[in-house]
């Protein structure tokens, strides 16, 4: 799966107004909603927030990767968001997030959902990319990492 097939520009944004992990979701809801991805912008905040209480989504490394299914996606989408200050995510590691990376996708896309979970999960394990996502001052400095990174 190529990510530049879910994420657009206009979809990344640094840094986040958010200082806290449900206003991060939401704005980056916000930010699909805005897109054309979303047609109910409070369904996917819902289904989201739901899954991120059942289960921290920050999975280390200053990465937390909050998704959530729900019908009013028109199709598999991507948010990035760089909070201006790190935010606390309860992730597994202790530490608080740097990157936030919103995955949205209709019900019937499980197969989609999960390969862009696995594809977002190695690229940011990638400790030179990491860093060089973490080091961005712009949405716009973010997106030309991944669509490089994508392209090759």
């Amino acid at each position: 799966m190529n990510l530049l097939d879910i994420l657009q520009p206009a979809c990344v944004k640094a840094p986040l107004a958010a200082i806290d992990k449900r206003a991060a979701i939401d704005e980056l809801v916000d930010l699909l909603s805005s897109a054309g991805k979303v047609s109910e912008p409070q369904v996917l905040k819902d289904a989201v927030w739901s899954r991120e209480t059942t289960r921290t989504t920050g999975i280390g490394h200053g990465l937390a990767i909050p998704h959530g299914k729900c019908a009013t996606v028109t199709g598999l989408a991507m948010a990035i968001g760089k909070p201006a200050q790190p935010i606390d995510f309860q992730a597994i590691d202790g530490r608080p997030v740097r990157l936030i990376i919103l995955l949205a996708s209709p019900p019937d896309r499980t197969a989609d959902h999960i390969q862009a979970l696995a594809r977002v999960s190695r690229l940011m394990m990638m400790e030179d990319f990491r860093e060089a996502v973490y080091g961005s001052a712009t949405g716009e400095e973010i997106f030309e990492l991944f669509r490089k990174q994508e392209s090759k």
